[in-house]
C-alpha cells in the first residue's frame, strides 16, 4: 500500500497552490526542508493559500481501479495519467562495511488537476503536478533529514517515461541504467545519495492481481505492485562526507483515483525484508476508534518470490511502545510483535531511532527505518524495512475528504 492515500492529500494541496501560483514559485521552492534536522522542525514552505479553502477536484472523469487488470511491463512501469494520482516509492536500508547504518526514502508523487490534456498556449501550463519527498536517516548519529520538492509536469522541470524507465523531479531522480537496473539520485545541502538497486524478483502484483482495496466504496482501490529484495550499492552523503553503502531497497509503483472511508482515520504500513530473501507488506487501516478496517490486507513473498496474500483475521500485531513527537505531540507506535500463525512467523521490531516524523506543507506523519527479527518455520529471521504511520497527528479521512466534491 504505502502512500495507499496519504500522498494525495500532500500532492492535492501543493498541486493547487502551485497551479494558482506564478511560474517563478517552482524554481524558488525546488527545494525544502519538510523538517529540518533541528530542535526547529517547522516546515520552511509558507503558503499564502490554505488548501482546504480552495475549490474541491472533480474526480468523476478520471478512472477509477474497478478490477482486477493486465499488466504490462515496462510500460507499467510509467505514468497513468487517466489516474488521479500516482507514486513511485523507494526506500531502502543500507550500512557500510564497519556496520553504519542508514535508511533513505525517495519518493515521487504525479497528482493531476483535471483529466486530459489541457488546452493552452503556453509551454508552462499543465495539468500534472510532481512532488517528492526524500528523506536520510542516519541511526548512528540519530539525526533525520527530511526534504520535499514540487513542480509541475512540464519542459523537463518533472515527469515520468516507461521505456527506458525515468521518474524525475529536477536533479533528484529514478533513472534506468539498463534493463532491470535503476540509479537513484538527490542532493540537498546537508545530504545526498546515488545509489544502483538491482530487480531481483518480478513485479508483486498486490491484493488481487494489482488491485489493492482501499474501503468497500466501489472503486476505493488502487492498482499497486512492488519490487523487493533489491540489492543495492552506492554512496549516502551526510554534510559533505561520503559513506559507501550496500543494503536492499523495496519499491512501490501505486495509481489510483480514491480517498479514505469515512471514520477511518489513517494506516500502519509496514515493509519488511528479511535475511533469508522473504518479504512482507502490511498495511492496517485504523478507524477512529483504534479498530481495522476489514479491507487491510497483506502479502508475505517467498525467497523465490510465491505470494501468500494475508487478511486481519491472519494476523495479530500488538504495540509494546510509543513515541510521542515534541513537534506535533502526536504519539506514534514505537516497538510490536507481529505473529501470522499460517506462515508460522513471529517476529517483534522496532524503529532504528524514535524520531523520524516528517511536518511537511500539507500532513504531519512517521516514516522510518526499522528492525525485526525472530522465527519463520522454527528458524532464526531477522529483517529490516520502512514503516508508515498516518492519522496520528493529522486525521486523513477529514483532509482526503476536503479533496474530493
Amino acid at each position: 500500500m504505502k502512500r495507499s492515500l496519504t500522498n494525495l492529500c500532500f500532492i492535492l494541496a501543493i498541486a493547487c497552490v502551485m497551479w494558482l501560483s506564478s511560474p517563478h514559485l517552482f524554481t524558488n521552492a525546488a527545494n525544502s526542508s519538510a523538517s529540518p534536522p533541528t530542535s526547529n522542525r517547522q516546515s520552511k514552505i509558507q503558503n499564502s493559500i490554505a488548501w482546504r479553502d480552495l475549490p474541491a477536484t472533480d474526480t468523476s472523469k478520471f478512472e477509477k481501479a474497478i478490477a482486477p487488470r493486465s499488466w504490462h511491463f515496462p510500460d507499467d512501469f510509467g505514468a497513468h495519467e487517466d489516474y488521479q494520482t500516482e507514486w513511485w516509492y523507494y526506500t531502502g536500508n543500507l550500512e557500510t562495511a564497519e556496520g553504519r547504518e542508514f535508511g533513505f526514502q525517495l519518493t515521487f508523487f504525479r497528482q493531476a488537476l483535471s483529466p486530459g490534456k489541457p488546452v493552452s498556449a503556453s509551454h508552462w501550463r499543465s495539468n500534472q503536478i510532481y512532488s517528492a519527498h526524500f528523506t536520510i536517516s542516519d541511526i548512528a548519529s540519530d539525526r533525520f533529514y527530511p526534504y520535499e520538492r514540487f513542480s509541475r509536469g512540464v519542459v523537463d522541470l518533472a515527469g515520468a517515461a516507461a521505456n527506458p524507465y525515468h521518474v524525475w523531479l529536477e536533479d533528484w531522480s529514478a533513472s534506468e541504467i539498463e534493463p532491470g537496473v535503476v540509479r537513484l539520485q538527490a542532493q540537498t545541502s546537508d545530504v545526498a545519495l546515488d545509489l544502483i538497486v538491482n530487480q531481483t524478483l518480478p513485479p508483486v502484483l498486490q491484493g488481487d492481481r494489482g488491485l489493492s482495496i482501499k474501503g468497500v466504496e466501489p472503486g476505493n482501490a488502487s492498482y499497486y505492485y512492488s519490487l523487493v529484495q533489491q540489492p543495492t550499492t552506492g554512496t549516502i552523503t551526510v554534510k559533505g562526507k561520503p559513506f559507501t553503502v550496500s543494503g536492499v531497497t523495496w519499491k512501490d509503483h501505486e495509481y489510483s483515483t480514491s480517498s479514505l472511508s469515512p471514520g477511518t482515520v489513517g494506516w500502519d504500513w509496514f515493509s519488511l525484508q528479511f535475511n533469508n530473501g522473504s518479504a512482507l507488506m502490511l498495511y492496517l487501516l485504523r478507524h477512529e476508534d483504534g479498530t481495522p478496517e476489514r479491507t487491510s490486507a497483506a502479502m508475505f513473498v517467498s525467497p523465490t518470490g510465491e505470494l501468500t496474500p494475508l487478511t486481519p483475521q491472519d494476523w495479530t500485531l500488538e504495540v509494546l511502545n510509543t513515541w510521542k513527537s515534541p513537534q506535533s505531540q502526536a504519539t506514534y507506535p514505537a516497538k510490536w510483535v507481529l505473529q501470522i500463525p499460517q506462515l508460522n512467523l513471529a517476529v517483534q521490531g522496532q524503529a532504528l531511532m524514535p524520531n523520524q516524523e516528517l511536518n511537511t506543507s500539507t500532513a504531519t506523519y512517521w516514516e522510518g527505518a526499522v528492525a525485526f527479527q525472530g522465527s519463520l518455520q522454527d528458524q532464526p529471521i531477522k529483517g529490516k524495512g520502512y514503516v508508515e504511520l498516518t492519522g496520528y497527528a493529522d486525521r486523513l479521512d477529514t483532509i482526503l475528504s476536503a479533496s474530493a466534491p
